[in-house]
């Protein structure tokens, strides 16, 4: 009966590790197709590809790292790891809108102009950003209860980044205070997509937590912890 419960709890965040896999292997896929050259890997973002040829992969690609994501992070509910309403949840649902708000409204074209679409899809990139690492670091312990090393490394893929928006931040500041655009004072397409890589694999980190087999928690102590 504990084997057959632990195998339907895994349910979910394998399919959700399967779909941030796929999702991942697609995004990939797009710097490598024939339309790849007409984006600079290193200056130009991923977002990039959503105004040429490669706009259905990138949606599709998108749009499987956002099942993924509220596949794993509904594990986390289902299993009891977190309440329905937590800062855990919270931040997750500002990931997941901000994913599928940017497939909604794709980003600026420059050569066109400025557009409402545009500056929507830039805000909802930075929400995604920011919440993500925030919805693992609120979910790190209660997945890894009895596992601080597994715990240490997921709150280090969150950390880190964070660490890769503050580097955007920091172009952001040196432009206000008189230096060069903020967006060409950095490699800004390599920075995204090493922040983007740093993301996936921090939930994906916490999908792989969930599929570990629980053991039980020392006698006197809480069995898990919610947050």
């Amino acid at each position: 009966m504990r084997d057959a419960a632990e195998s339907r709890n895994r349910t979910l965040p394998a399919a959700g590790l399967a779909a941030l896999v796929i999702g991942s292997l697609l995004m990939g896929l797009l710097h490598v197709l024939p339309f790849a050259t007409e984006v600079d890997p290193v200056r130009r973002t991923i977002s990039e590809y959503a105004l040429g040829t490669g706009k259905w992969l990138f949606d599709v690609a998108v749009l499987l790292i956002a099942a993924g994501s509220a596949l794993a992070f509904a594990a986390l509910v289902r299993n009891g790891r977190v309440r329905p309403l937590s800062a855990t949840t919270v931040f997750a649902a500002g990931w997941i809108l901000g994913l599928l708000t940017i497939v909604v409204f794709p980003k600026t074209d420059w050569s066109v102009g400025p557009s409402l679409g545009g500056t929507i899809h830039r805000y909802a990139s930075v929400l995604a950003f920011v919440c993500l690492p925030l919805a693992v670091l609120a979910a790190a312990r209660a997945t890894f209860p009895h596992s601080p090393a597994a715990r240490l490394l997921t709150r280090l893929l969150a950390i880190t980044s964070l660490g890769w928006f503050g580097v955007i931040l920091g172009a952001v500041g040196l432009m206000l205070a008189g230096g060069e655009p903020w967006w060409r004072a950095i490699p800004l397409g390599l920075v995204e997509r090493l922040l983007a890589l740093n993301e996936v694999l921090a939930v994906g980190a916490l999908a792989l937590g969930l599929l570990r087999r629980r053991t039980a928690a020392p006698t006197g102590t809480a069995p898990l912890v919610r947050c």
